[in-house]
């Protein structure tokens, strides 16, 4: 199509001459601004791999096909086939770009991501806590990959029943981070007291003034994110 074309113009672009979009064509329309999805992206990234899969291994194009590839299918919501495709591009990664820990931890972070769709929730735990000390080791704790990560984190540790650990990390880590570097109204703020009010509700030993806790914490929630992003978000 005249979409593969285009996007395969440009890598040689980049490639010869280091101009234009280069491999960025693959995922997103440079004449809206908007990224490619549903099948689209999906028809796209096979089109991608298989054009570029007879290269090197340690070629950067075909690395980051496989990731687009996996990307596609998961985010078409075919997370069993995604789940390969991100574990072979985590392998490749650790063995062609392991002095960019970066790379490696956003690689982590689509195997558990995979692993959690598919319901091997213990699996998926395991790697985020991973990736989450990896951050904090990088970037410190009020780094916004950090942020997001952590709050992932402590997403499924309430899944898993993980409450007091998951209390903990919010309270003591990740909302006092967010509140300093983000600010008292930002999403990433506003998401992770959700989070906390979550599990204090989940907790099957809360008591009443956790209760009231909680209801104070989303009161709080809701009127932020009504005066910030209005009424009917």
């Amino acid at each position: 199509s005249c979409l593969v074309r285009q996007a395969e113009m440009s890598v040689k672009e980049w490639e010869d001459q280091r101009t234009g979009e280069g491999f960025m064509k693959w995922n997103t329309c440079f004449d809206c601004g908007q990224s490619f999805h549903g099948p689209v992206l999906l028809a796209l990234s096979w089109a991608a791999w298989k054009m570029y899969l007879g290269l090197p291994e340690n070629n950067g194009t075909r690395w980051g096909c496989m990731s687009l590839l996996g990307d596609a299918l998961r985010s078409n919501g075919r997370c069993a086939e995604a789940l390969p495709v991100m574990e072979a591009h985590l392998a490749l990664t650790r063995r062609g770009w392991s002095h960019e820990q970066e790379y490696v931890l956003a690689s982590q972070t689509n195997v558990s991501t995979c692993l959690s769709a598919v319901g091997r929730h213990n699996e998926a735990l395991a790697i985020l806590r991973e990736v989450y000390a990896g951050w904090v080791a990088k970037r410190g704790v009020s780094y916004h990959e950090t942020i997001k990560c952590g709050s992932n984190l402590a997403a499924s540790l309430a899944r898993a029943g993980f409450w007091d650990e998951g209390s903990t990390l919010l309270r003591d880590q990740l909302l006092p981070a967010a509140r300093r570097s983000l600010g008292l109204d930002h999403e990433a703020t506003l998401t992770l007291g959700q989070h906390l009010a979550a599990i204090i509700l989940t907790n099957r030993q809360h008591t009443r003034d956790d209760l009231l806790e909680a209801e104070t914490i989303m009161q709080d929630v809701v009127q932020r994110r009504r005066r910030v992003f209005g009424p009917t978000h």
